[in-house]
């Protein structure tokens, strides 16, 4: 599910196809919307109902490519976030093609059980300005239906809010930008 439009429908993409909104009470592609509150929409598919949170994906058979993918909506700033793991732990991200690395917070990395201050102290730039970082290495990051092994990655202590997706794991995709989409395709 790309997004919502209010409570009145689901903008929807299959298999990494161009989305289409679906209104409450419509079926698109043996998709059947049944009703959408906040980010979350509930659809009837194969006879089985499920309830999408925006960003989600659900795939009711195998992929007509072996080659994962996931298509991302720009939310009202021009963002596109997603949900994702690392470690098998769920973490939410923001796509960022400016982050050399995928960049965590320190309180995100905790939380994950990453004993980070083992990694190598460096300086990095953000936004901010330069500041401190420990280098580690992520043994798993998933994004929608994409997961990769050994990420490049930086805990940050101060400033940092949010995980940003960064170069070393959308290094590893194809990015298609289509308006206020944007598909990420897994290379190999």
């Amino acid at each position: 599910m790309i997004g919502v439009i209010g409570d009145k429908a689901a903008v929807l993409a299959l298999d990494g196809g161009n989305p289409k909104t679906v209104k409450v009470g419509q079926t698109w592609n043996g998709i059947k919307v049944i009703g959408v509150k906040g980010d979350f929409a509930t659809i009837e598919m194969d006879g089985k109902r499920r309830v999408l949170q925006r960003g989600m994906h659900y795939r009711g058979a195998a992929a007509a490519s072996d080659r994962q993918s996931v298509t991302l909506a720009a939310d009202s700033r021009g963002h596109f976030f997603m949900d994702g793991s690392i470690n098998g732990s769920p973490v939410r991200f923001i796509v960022d093609t400016g982050a050399t690395v995928v960049a965590l917070p320190a309180s995100e990395a905790v939380r994950l059980g990453l004993d980070y201050r083992k990694g190598e102290r460096a300086m990095t730039n953000t936004a901010g300005g330069p500041v401190e970082a420990f280098r580690v290495r992520l043994d798993r990051v998933s994004a929608g239906d994409i997961e990769l092994t050994g990420v490049d990655a930086v805990v940050i202590e101060r400033g940092l809010h949010v995980t940003l997706l960064g170069m070393s794991f959308l290094n590893r995709l194809e990015m298609k930008r289509d308006g206020h989409t944007m598909t990420l395709i897994r290379r190999f």
